[in-house]
């Protein structure tokens, strides 16, 4: 992996506003599926409907996104998937469970560094009001 330059235009300032804007949107479709279908469903049910939120609101996404591993000289696919890769930008992990626990933070981090991307969002859909079941991480490449 090589480190992106400072410098780079897709870091400024209008970058991190984009950013931000696109996370805003994220988050608001996911407020809009929980308000409507609330905690203790699969987490199949909230891909589904989150990926059709998107859709209204014209956002581009990928789903179930393969990520390869490099090692060394080789690519490897190991079976690692995003749940969703939006505007080519923002990785989200969908989840549907009690309680996050480290090892889904250090999952979200280990598909930031593996494809490079700056801002990941971990989404639990387990929670009474969905602010908090919001995890955003910023990775500073």
């Amino acid at each position: 992996m090589h480190r992106r330059d400072a410098r780079d235009s897709r870091f400024g300032e209008d970058a991190e506003k984009d950013l931000n804007g696109i996370t805003d949107r994220i988050i608001g479709a996911a407020i809009e599926v929980h308000k409507f279908l609330g905690p203790g469903l699969l987490e199949s049910a909230y891909e589904e409907c989150l990926a059709y939120e998107f859709s209204l609101r014209k956002m581009r996404f990928e789903r179930q996104k393969q990520v390869p591993l490099r090692y060394k000289d080789i690519e490897l696919d190991c079976g690692y998937r995003l749940d969703f890769l939006v505007e080519e930008k923002i990785i989200v992990k969908l989840k549907a469970i009690e309680e996050i626990y480290p090892i889904h933070e250090a999952q979200r981090l280990s598909y930031l560094k593996l494809t490079e991307r700056k801002i990941g969002l971990l989404l639990n859909f387990n929670v009474p009001v969905m602010k908090k079941g919001i995890c955003r991480r910023v990775l500073e490449l």
